[in-house]
C-alpha cells in the first residue's frame, strides 16, 4: 500500500507538470483569417492571412517604408530628391528595384523603362499639364529617356543627363506587395493573400481551404472603373500576379483614344493588340513590370521574350476577334 501511495503522487505531479508545458491557446490566440485594408500608393490595399493576431501596423510600417522609397508623388522620398538632383545616395529597397529594372529593361529591349516619366507627364498621365506634346515635343523629350543613361556604383547613382527622371509606377506596386508579403512570411504564415491595386501575391489557401481564386476583368473601356465584369478566373498558390491594360488609365482626346502606356522608344502611346496583360511571375514586382513591357511590346514580340523566361506564365487579352 505505501508503494502505492507513493506511485500515485509522482505521476500526479508529472501529469500536473505536463500540462504546464504544453502549448494553450489564450483568448484572441487561436489563428483565425485576419483582413487588413487601408490606402497606400493612392489606390487600396487589402491583406488576408491565417494567424493568432493582427498584423496590421506591421504590415502598413513596410508600406509607407516603400512609399518612402519609390513614391514620386510623396515630395521627401529618396525618388523624388534623386529626381531633384538633391542626393545621389539610394537606399536598399531603391537599389533592389532599380536593379531589378535593369534587367527586365534589357530582357524586354527597354519596353520597359523607369525613365519614361517625362513623357507620360507630357501626355497627360503622372503630373498632368492639360496639353498634349508636338511631335518636337516629344523628340526633345526622348533624349532623357533611356534606363542605359542611369547608373548604379553601390549605393551611388549617377545620371548621363540631369534632367533624366526615374518613376517607378510601374513596378512599386508590386514590389510593395511583395515587402508585405515578406512581413507576412517572416512570422512563419503560409497562408495568406496581398494585393495592392489588383497586383497580388498568394500563398498556401484561403479561408475555405481552396487556392485562391483571382478574377481577371474584362478589358472594356471603363475609366471610372465601375465596371468589374469577369473574363476569367484562375486559381493561383504560391505565386504573384499583375494586370496592365489601357482599359481604365485613358483619356479622349479630339475623338482620339490616349492610353496612358507610352513606348519608351517612340514617345507615343503604345498602339498593340494587347488588351490586357497579366503576368503571373515569382514576384509581384517583377509581374508588374513585365505586364507593362508586354503592353508596348505587342504579343507577338511578348511571346518571342516569354521563349526566354520559363519562370513567367501569361494571360493576354487582344483586340483579335
Amino acid at each position: 500500500m505505501q508503494r502505492k501511495f507513493l506511485i500515485l503522487p509522482i505521476a500526479f505531479i508529472t501529469i500536473i507538470c505536463l500540462m504546464l508545458f504544453i502549448p494553450r491557446q489564450k483568448d484572441g490566440e487561436r489563428e483565425v483569417y485576419q483582413h487588413n485594408e487601408g490606402t497606400i500608393f493612392g489606390t487600396l490595399y487589402h491583406a488576408k492571412y491565417l494567424y493568432n493576431k493582427d498584423l496590421k501596423e506591421e504590415i502598413e510600417a513596410e508600406l509607407h517604408k516603400v512609399d518612402a522609397s519609390l513614391s514620386m508623388f510623396n515630395p521627401q522620398s529618396t525618388i523624388s530628391r534623386i529626381n531633384r538632383n538633391e542626393t545621389d545616395e539610394v537606399d536598399e529597397m531603391l537599389r533592389e528595384v532599380l536593379l531589378l529594372s535593369f534587367t527586365i529593361y534589357s530582357v524586354t529591349d527597354g519596353a520597359f523603362d523607369p525613365t519614361v516619366a517625362p513623357l507620360v507627364n507630357a501626355w497627360g498621365f503622372g503630373f498632368k499639364n492639360g496639353l498634349l506634346p508636338d511631335s518636337a515635343q516629344v523628340d526633345s523629350l526622348r533624349t532623357l529617356v533611356g534606363l542605359s543613361g542611369i547608373h548604379l556604383n553601390g549605393m551611388k547613382l549617377t545620371k548621363d543627363n540631369p534632367n533624366s527622371i526615374l518613376d517607378f509606377s510601374a513596378i512599386a506596386k508590386g514590389y510593395g506587395v511583395d515587402r508585405a508579403a515578406l512581413v507576412l512570411r517572416s512570422h512563419n504564415i503560409t497562408n495568406f493573400m496581398v494585393e495592392i491595386g489588383g497586383e497580388i501575391v498568394t500563398e498556401g489557401v484561403n479561408d475555405k481551404g481552396e487556392p485562391w481564386r483571382i478574377g481577371i476583368n474584362k478589358p472594356d473601356d471603363d475609366s471610372t472603373s465601375t465596371n468589374t465584369e469577369l473574363q476569367d478566373v484562375i486559381e493561383l498558390s504560391g505565386k504573384a500576379i499583375a494586370t496592365s491594360g489601357n482599359y481604365r488609365n485613358y483619356y479622349i482626346h479630339e475623338g482620339r483614344k490616349i492610353a496612358h502606356t507610352i513606348n519608351p522608344k517612340t514617345g507615343y502611346p503604345a498602339q498593340q493588340d494587347i488588351l490586357s496583360s497579366t503576368v503571373i511571375a515569382p514576384s509581384c514586382a517583377e509581374a508588374d513590370a513585365f505586364a507593362t513591357a508586354f503592353m508596348v511590346l505587342g504579343s507577338e514580340k511578348a511571346s518571342q521574350i516569354l521563349k526566354t523566361q520559363p519562370q513567367l506564365e501569361t494571360y493576354f487579352i487582344t483586340n483579335d476577334k
